[in-house]
């Protein structure tokens, strides 16, 4: 399969990095539960500059930072420190003070109310607590024009303390959960999440280049930020989240290279052993897996800030549910993907999947702005049909 697929996925990447629209850098790799079995890079990291695309160019990862969390959130629930059905507030307070939100009153004012129910760390980690984000909700998107709400990527404390949309525990929608999360880890182990993902995480897989704060090392690597312009084309943005965050993200804060998110997706197809140390026990592995949504399904993310998002779901028509921390697609997917695999994504155009049951996963990396970028999502697919093809080829010879 190995000869198979790197022609396959090399024309992938070529493909998008010359067609038009383009998109001005990729990376993608494959990786079995040993080693990459495949990485590619392709095209530029910033348009407006000469230095090509390279398989340890740093990335901005956004999203694809939550299940990170989600995994030294379940390392807590191991040691004894954090029980996911209790109310978040034993841990962080302040999570206690959020309200919902009914609407606004006729002088524009929000009109709030006590939530019915606390939230628990789990509906944080399924994404079923009352958050959203500005650029997916229209009402917190009227919040920060009306009200000064601070962006996400600000990486305040202010900008966590939004009201929620719905009572804790009622449905999916999807928001600053595991923000919240990384605020519940600094509370209870006493240390900034970045310090408890190094020591914890980061360590035990071998991972060197990952963090919530960009050293002039990493930034020398830096694949820059483009954003799509309504006539296809792209525009480099001198874009960076803060230097020196107030918060350390849990929802989105890590800049790191694909290589080392693959060591994160071997621990999971290994059940939690890294390269260097086992990082969550089989059975917590095996549980986290699982559908926590119940009959609660994940639904389409609504782009509300047109720079940011545009209309996106993932396999339209098929049913997606959630787990500890990554959707799960509950039928075959037509990229070929098994049902129960495991998947996310990240702002600026960043995919990957685990399929545990056949002991693969990938990333597909790029840098683009809004998020749902056809050019980018096409090649995503491309490259997972491609692996897949070749999977049943080999499975069948």
């Amino acid at each position: 399969m190995s000869t198979n697929f790197t022609a396959a996925a090399d024309a992938v990447l070529e493909g998008v990095v010359t067609s038009t629209p383009r998109v001005p850098g990729v990376v993608a790799m494959v990786t079995d539960r040993d080693r990459n079995i495949y990485q590619g890079a392709a095209g530029q990291r910033r348009l407006d500059r000469t230095e090509p695309m390279t398989a340890d160019s740093i990335f901005a990862i956004f999203s694809t930072t939550k299940a990170i969390t989600g995994t030294a959130v379940l390392q807590l629930v191991e040691d004894g420190k954090l029980d996911l059905d209790a109310p978040a507030k034993r841990y962080a307070p302040e999570i206690g003070t959020l309200q919902v939100i009914e609407g606004f009153d006729a002088k524009g004012e929000p009109i709030l109310r006590a939530p019915k129910r606390d939230i628990t760390t789990r509906m944080l980690m399924t994404h079923t607590a009352g958050l959203s984000y500005d650029f997916i909700n229209h009402t917190y998107n009227r919040l920060a024009q009306e009200k000064g709400q601070p962006s996400v990527i600000t990486a305040t404390k202010a900008c966590l303390m939004t009201p929620l949309l719905f009572d804790p525990g009622e449905r999916w929608d999807y928001g600053t959960n595991m923000d919240w999360c990384g605020q519940i880890i600094e509370a209870i182990t006493g240390r900034r999440l970045g310090e408890v993902l190094k020591t914890r995480v980061f360590e035990p897989l071998g991972i060197k280049d990952m963090s919530f704060e960009l050293t002039d090392a990493m930034r020398s690597r830096l694949a820059g930020i483009h954003a799509r312009n309504a006539d296809g084309s792209l525009t480099p943005m001198d874009f960076e989240l803060p230097a020196e965050p107030e918060v350390h993200m849990g929802g989105h804060g890590l800049y790191g290279t694909i290589g080392d998110y693959m060591r994160f997706i071997r621990m999971w197809l290994n059940d939690g052993v890294g390269e260097f140390g086992r990082v969550l026990k089989p059975e917590t592995v095996r549980m986290a897996e699982k559908n926590h949504l119940g009959d609660k399904k994940v639904t389409p993310l609504t782009g509300v800030i047109p720079e940011l998002c545009n209309d996106a779901e993932f396999f339209p028509g098929q049913s997606k549910s959630w787990a500890l921390s990554f959707m799960i697609n509950e039928e075959q997917a037509p990229t070929g993907r098994p049902a129960g695999a495991l998947g996310w994504a990240g702002l600026a155009n960043l995919f990957y999947w685990i399929d545990r049951q056949n002991g693969f996963g990938g990333f597909w990396a790029t840098q683009i702005l809004p998020f749902g970028d056809p050019t980018s999502f096409v090649g995503y697919m491309n490259f997972e049909t491609a692996f897949y093809q070749r999977l049943r080829q080999r499975m069948a010879s």
